[in-house]
This record gives C-alpha cells, sequence and structure tokens, in this order.
C-alpha cells in the first residue's frame, strides 16, 4: 500500500461493501480499529454455509471452542441447589455437545429441511449465535449490570459478576444465554439462596475486534458465509444479495432489530416452523427463528421492571469492585 494509507485503503473498502474478513486484517497487520467503524456485525449467508457437510464438526463452532475454551466454567462439586428451585443446570459433563448453544458451546450450525415454492425440500444449514440486539432486553432487565452491551455494538455478560439469574433469557426471543451452576459470584455470598451460576453466550470475540482482528468464526468458514465489518454496510450488503437471490433478510427488524444479519433464499417463515417441529435428540425445543418478533422491553411491566432494578445494579455494582479490591483483583 505504497500511494494508499492503511486508513483510507479500509474506509474505502468498507465503503465498497467489501465486508469480509479481509477488510479488518492482512495477515497480522491491523488495518483498522472497531472504533474508527462505529457499530460492528456479521452477516450469515445461508446460500453459501453448508455446515461443513464434510466435517465432524462445522468450523465456525471448533474455532469458537478453541479461543474460548480458557473462559469455560468449572463448577464446584457438588453443585448446590438454590431456593427456590429443587435443581440446576450443570452441562458440565455434556461440554462435548456441539448441537445446540451450551456454557461450552456459543454456537452451532442447526441443519433443518424447508419446503421451496416448487413444493420440492431443501436443507438449509443456519450458523446460531447471540444476535447482538440494537436495544437488547437483556442487557436493560438484568438487576445486577453483568449484561451490557459495548460501543462497538456487542452484547457481552460479565462472568465475574453474573448471578445466573437467568433473566437474560427469560427476554430473549430466542433463549440464547446458557446457564451453568457451581460457579460465579453467588458462591461467595448465600449460595443457597441466591442466584443460579453464570450465563454464558457468544461475545463475537470482542477483544479480538479490539485488536482489529474479525471473529474467529468469520476467520474459520471455509465457504465465507460469514462475514464481518462494519453493522450499516453488511445490512446494505444483505438487501442487496437478497435482491440478486429473491430472497430474504433476517435481523433487521427482529427484537427491534439486530447487528446479525441473515440472508436466505426461502422464507424464514418457513425457517422458523421447520425449527419449531425439529426434534434433537429425541426432545424438540431447540430456539427457533421468529420472524418480526417485538422487543421485550417495548412492554411497559418490563419497562418498571428494568427502572426498578436499577438502583439495585448500582449498589451490587460498587459491592462487587469493593470485593474485587478486598481480593486483590484490582
Amino acid at each position: 500500500m505504497s500511494t494508499l494509507n492503511r486508513r483510507s485503503f479500509f474506509k474505502r473498502t468498507a465503503l465498497s461493501g467489501i465486508v469480509g474478513a479481509t477488510v479488518l486484517t492482512a495477515g497480522k497487520e491491523v488495518l483498522a480499529s472497531p472504533s474508527e467503524i462505529g457499530q460492528v456485525g456479521t452477516l450469515i449467508d445461508l446460500t453459501r454455509c453448508d455446515g461443513c457437510a464434510h466435517e465432524h464438526t462445522p468450523q465456525c463452532v471448533l474455532a469458537c471452542r478453541q479461543k474460548n475454551q480458557s473462559r469455560f466454567p468449572e463448577p464446584e462439586k457438588p453443585i448446590l441447589d438454590y431456593w427456590p428451585h429443587k435443581n440446576h443446570e450443570d452441562w458440565s459433563a455434556k461440554r462435548e455437545l456441539t448441537n445446540r448453544l451450551t456454557p461450552y458451546n456459543w454456537t452451532y450450525v442447526q441443519k433443518v429441511t424447508v419446503p421451496t415454492a416448487s413444493t420440492e425440500e431443501t436443507d438449509v444449514f443456519v450458523p446460531r449465535r447471540c444476535m447482538h440486539c440494537e436495544n437488547p432486553p437483556c442487557a436493560h432487565i438484568c438487576p445486577f449490570s453483568a449484561c451490557t452491551k459495548t460501543s462497538e455494538g456487542v452484547v457481552v455478560i460479565d462472568d465475574k459478576i453474573c448471578f445466573g439469574g437467568a433473566k437474560c433469557r427469560d427476554v430473549c426471543p430466542w433463549g440464547i444465554p446458557a446457564r451453568q451452576a457451581g460457579v460465579g459470584l453467588y458462591l461467595h455470598g448465600a449460595p443457597k439462596y441466591a442466584g443460579g451460576g453464570v450465563m454464558y453466550k457468544c461475545d463475537l470475540c470482542i477483544d479480538r475486534l479490539r485488536e482489529g482482528k474479525a471473529p474467529a468464526c468469520v476467520d474459520a468458514c471455509p465457504q465465507q458465509a460469514i462475514l464481518y465489518g462494519q453493522k450499516d454496510a453488511l445490512l446494505e450488503r444483505a438487501k442487496a444479495r437478497a435482491q440478486e437471490i429473491n430472497g430474504y433478510v433476517y435481523g433487521e427488524k427482529e427484537n427491534g432489530g439486530t447487528s446479525t444479519f441473515y440472508v436466505s433464499p426461502v422464507p424464514f417463515e418457513s425457517i422458523h416452523q421447520a425449527m419449531v417441529e425439529q426434534v434433537v435428540d429425541g426432545k424438540p425445543g431447540l430456539p427457533a427463528m421468529p420472524v418480526g418478533v417485538g422487543n421485550a422491553m417495548d412492554q411497559a411491566n418490563n419497562m418498571a421492571k428494568a427502572a426498578f432494578f436499577a438502583p439495585v445494579a448500582g449498589m451490587v455494582a460498587a459491592a462487587v469492585a469493593a470485593y474485587r479490591t478486598m481480593k486483590g483483583d484490582e
């Protein structure tokens, strides 16, 4: 790049719609930081994803697990049940599962068979993980401010202050966060009466983004089915791709808008219905993809809850800061 500096190169390529992994990285050379492009996102093209059919595990799933394995929970045993519940969520003996979201698996590829316009059926492979919403109800409803949205538009959970109450999962249309008992701050307080563990989910490799790199799943995809870049540019590209294939876009309006966009050659209503009817490991119930679903925080009662919990979150944050100082973490 002798006649074009790196920052100018990045801005021009982003505007031109070239938003793949090469926009942010060229080998190990950092071209730009997320702060220079505002909010980021991903575009998942279902015409390209084949679920890594010839592999035992999709490459995006493997890359996610390898990148995050040092952060996976190691629960204290025996795990105590917590009041008023009489059981707990323990995935530690199932950490090798890759066909659903768990505290040890933050993305997976869901294969569904859907009808097409010609009445024939086709297999569709759908990478699933956190949608990173524009107005995330999970971040607003958390009474401990453990779930927040960063300036890059990424929704993250701080496992050091999460009590595992699962309110984030309750208000998520896709039921994304997964809970692991036997870990977390609640163990140091009243383990029999408060909290349920820690919630885990995709954080879009926020540490990599801040180094000017793409998420691990993006770099790993052999079909370039997952693109990463500036959010608005990705949405425009998604719409253009949908028009090109006479297809459909998902994620622009769902839950008030997200930073994850899907493009499909078949209607998402059909994908959603196929997911609702799907049985995995002998059981139904994997999160589906409701079309046009509203944002839970638009409901008056949830807004009231968020307002009520705001001062509580402040007090808890102060207590956590004091706890970290006492332990010598800060």
